[in-house]
């Protein structure tokens, strides 16, 4: 007779045995290739990010069909950066709260269909109200897709990673101007919106088989929003967003109505600073900033920022205004600089962890700053392509910098603070492409306002220059439009030849300042702490 022989053990309680079964689920659920999983959430950050550039060559034909002046028109650009730039530092609670991936297929939803409205937009408060809402639709993309993309690679390939992320987030605004441009001409300003439809489409898609949630984000418990924190945050970015976009139109401090905008925005600051602080559950956590590559990094991204979208502000202006090319054209003409970005990334991607990056970082802006003062040497005697070289090392300098220093500023911060610290990254690198593309605006008015008051000095009656070309203009218009009349019309072109110049010499000197700024931030770079790495990982920065 044969007896069944048990071991001698404890037995097991039914929460361990559920607690196995559930490991054994999770065990068994199918590894997802990173690359999927990079591409998904590139698709919704390409996307917003071209949003915020496409349109802006086609204002004037908005404003034309909505029946609403230029200055009108320019809302909405603004309204758009206003609602983005606000949800930007929140997309970390939304996450913790209804899901990272939940949340991200949300916005992606609610952005496509505002592309949508604003395309079909019949009036200017109705495109109004469309951008706001897919500026606040498109606010949480990038810092969530930043996250999910550096929470999926091994911290020994997330420049590799965050260089296909920066694909999205460099190349889009410089394929924004030209694309905006072909559409307009070629279709209507309603297709740049409308473009927006298919990728949202395929990237819920792709996003629905791909992204999981991690452990900590689906036990998450962020606690109530802080509505106080929330409506601090939209009174002094809005407020800001405001002033800039409006100061040089109304000469600034000369108005009452920016000084008491700028005083609504200095308290609200305040004021939002201080609650995030004395918070127990904050709605932004501000104490990442006590890390010393995310400060640094935060700083250096702000810089970045204003020069990038400085020079992409300035370039396709140049061509338009003093080249007198049309937008497409134009856009045309600053293509390359994609080109440098794409051929940029997977190098620098790769680099990252292979040696320091501080020298990458250091080296990006050195080009950048280079490239400025090659931008300086512009004359009226340019054809497209004098500075095609240039334009194409900007855009390899912009990848030098970005994806480096994105690896970088994050390194020492663990999985729980990186929606915080990516939303917080992304705000301040937004906050400082407004400010640098309102202070080369200003520069651009104020400073051809002043080569006009020098170059008239030398345009007196009794001035030889002045005499020469008088007669010139009067020798070549006489036959044309009469003898009296002539004299005007000569009068009249030697005015529009002294604009140019004058423009022309505000522009070098705009060039010069974005080069000088981009040396500016060399040594700040070597502030940051070095990546220390072990067997190939990322482990800390020291």
């Amino acid at each position: 007779m044969f007896h069944s022989y048990r071991p001698c053990r404890k037995s097991k309680t039914q929460r361990e045995v559920r607690k196995e079964v559930a490991n054994l689920t999770v065990n068994k659920e199918p590894q997802i290739n990173p690359w999927l999983i990079a591409l998904s959430v590139v698709l919704p950050t390409f996307m917003e990010v071209l949003d915020t550039s496409i349109a802006s060559v086609a204002l004037p034909y908005i404003a034309g069909s909505l029946s609403a002046s230029t200055n009108e028109a320019t809302w909405v650009l603004t309204s758009y950066l206003v609602a983005n730039a606000i949800v930007l530092p929140v997309s970390g609670w939304c996450a913790q709260r209804f899901g990272r991936k939940r949340f991200l297929m949300t916005c992606i939803v609610i952005f496509t269909i505002a592309s949508f409205a604003c395309g079909a937009s019949t009036s200017l408060a109705m495109i109004l109200l469309a951008r706001a809402v897919q500026g606040a639709g498109g606010g949480a993309l990038q810092p969530i897709s930043q996250a999910i993309m550096l929470e999926s690679f091994p911290e020994e390939k997330r420049g590799q990673a965050m260089a296909v992320y920066g694909l999205g987030v460099v190349v889009a605004p410089i394929l924004g101007p030209t694309l905006g441009g072909y559409l307009t001409d070629a279709y209507s300003w309603r297709w740049t919106f409308y473009i927006n439809i298919p990728i949202g489409i395929l990237a819920l898609i792709m996003i629905s088989r791909f992204v999981r949630d991690p452990d900590y984000i689906r036990d998450a418990k962020p606690g109530p929003l802080d509505g106080i924190g929330l409506g601090l945050l939209a009174t002094w970015l809005g407020c800001l967003q405001i002033v800039l976009d409006k100061g040089q139109e109304d000469d600034w401090f000369g108005a009452t109505w920016i000084r008491w905008a700028t005083a609504i925005l200095i308290v609200s600051f305040v004021a939002f600073i201080w609650r995030m602080l004395s918070e127990k559950r904050p709605l932004v956590n501000l104490r990442v900033f006590l890390h010393r590559n995310f400060a640094l990094g935060c700083i250096l991204i702000a810089l970045f920022g204003g020069c990038i979208y400085g020079l992409i502000t300035l370039l396709p202006l140049f061509y338009q205004e003093v080249m007198l090319y049309p937008a497409f054209n134009a856009g045309i003409a600053v293509s390359p600089r994609g080109l440098g970005a794409i051929v940029a990334m997977p190098i620098i991607g790769i680099l990252t962890s292979k040696m320091d990056n501080r020298w990458l970082i250091g080296g990006g802006f050195l080009i950048f700053g280079i490239c400025g003062i090659w931008f300086g040497e512009v004359n009226l005697a340019i054809s497209p392509w004098s500075f095609i070289w240039a334009i194409v090392l900007s855009g390899f300098g912009s990848g030098m910098v970005f994806v480096p220093l994105s690896t970088t500023t994050v390194a020492g911060l663990s999985n729980q603070e990186m929606g915080n610290a990516t939303g917080l990254y992304n705000l301040v690198r937004n906050v400082g492409g407004s400010i640098g593309i309102s202070i080369t605006n200003t520069l651009l008015a104020r400073h051809s306002q002043l080569h006009q008051a020098n170059l008239v000095q030398d345009l007196t009656p009794s001035g030889r220059v002045y005499q020469q070309q008088l007669n010139h203009g009067i020798s070549q218009l006489g036959p044309k439009i009469g003898t009296a009349m002539a004299g005007a019309g000569a009068l009249g072109r030697m005015y529009s030849s002294l604009n140019v110049q004058a423009l022309l010499l505000s522009y070098v000197d705009d060039f010069r300042y974005l080069a000088l700024a981009s040396f500016g931030c060399l040594p700040v770079v070597f502030l940051l702490r070095k990546a220390v790495r072990q067997k190939g990982a990322v482990i800390h920065a020291e």
